[in-house]
């Protein structure tokens, strides 16, 4: 990701959280604080061009629904927007929050974006310390948004300026008060963009002085990313978009490929979700639009 894109797609992400909580049910994920870090201007914008693109997302859902504008955003969210995004977000926290009932005092959030669980788990602001990394001006980006929403920044909330893509480096997390102790990373809307040797050399650098039982959660693609159309053409919409953005997909996963990369940097699979699992558990007997992604897996993975 470039650091001048960066804020952008952490916005559209909460925009993507923010529409959920008011409009579909039952909700997958509840980030009710998503929608105060988006000012009603920029909602407006990313509104609007959602629904002017609804084209190229589908022709024919372009002239079923070409009179009613509300539709059209809710369909693009439903099917293209919101499934990943919801569906991870809901898996990673729901792992965050067993171990932390098993004892975990802190976390890495690598990519953190717009992220809001430390300001949706004030009950945590004792027991786990936060590390968020991200681009300088990503973070700078959310900070002020949190200043102009009046919410106030815990004290277990730490931020990490750091492009962990090119410079991981675990001494800037000590620095910033990152014990040596069962840590738990996430690493969630990431290995997408990056090549197969980079994603290995930020897990290896970043568990290299990991403590045993210390575990990441991620999710990747399979591949399948760049045969598979997908409902509606989505996947192969979300390759294009990525491209005509600038930041082209670069990477896709067999099970056995992510296996061996994991196993390369000390870890081993203790969870995998497949694409019928993330459906089963997160998207069965909805009566909407919402669905899980042909291509996309989730991970736990725990270090050796």
């Amino acid at each position: 990701m470039k650091q001048n894109e960066s804020s952008i797609t952490s916005l559209i992400s909460a925009f993507g959280r923010a529409y959920h909580c008011q409009y579909d049910t039952p909700l997958i994920f509840n980030d009710y604080i998503a929608k105060a870090l988006i000012t009603p201007q920029e909602f407006a914008d990313i509104r609007e061009n959602m629904i002017q693109g609804i084209h190229f997302f589908n022709p024919n859902m372009a002239h079923q629904l070409k009179d009613d504008p509300d539709k059209i955003l809710k369909w693009i969210t439903q099917v293209q927007l919101s499934p990943i995004t919801l569906a991870r977000a809901a898996y990673c926290e729901h792992v965050l929050l067993h171990e932390v009932a098993l004892g975990l005092k802190q976390i890495v959030i690598l990519g953190a974006g717009m992220d809001t669980f430390a300001l949706r788990h004030p009950e945590l602001e004792d027991t786990l310390e936060i590390f968020e990394v991200d681009y300088p001006a990503t973070q700078q980006f959310k900070q002020e948004r949190l200043n102009q929403a009046k919410l106030i920044i815990p004290d277990n909330l730490h931020w990490v300026p750091m492009d962990f893509t090119r410079e991981p480096s675990y001494e800037r997390l000590t620095e910033e008060g990152l014990k040596k102790r069962k840590t738990m990373v996430s690493l969630l809307g990431v290995s997408y963009y990056l090549t197969k040797t980079d994603l290995s050399n930020v897990l290896r650098h970043i568990f290299s002085d990991f403590p045993t039982g210390s575990s990441i959660v991620l999710d990747y693609a399979d591949e399948h990313l760049f045969d598979e159309k997908g409902k509606f053409n989505r996947v192969e919409n979300m390759v294009k978009m990525a491209a005509m953005g600038g930041e082209p997909m670069q990477s896709c996963f067999s099970y056995k490929e992510m296996e061996r990369l994991l196993a390369d940097a000390g870890l081993l699979i203790y969870e995998h979700l497949s694409p019928e699992d993330i459906q089963a558990r997160y998207f069965s007997n909805r009566t909407d639009d919402l669905s899980a992604f042909e291509t996309n897996h989730f991970i736990h993975a725990v270090k050796k």
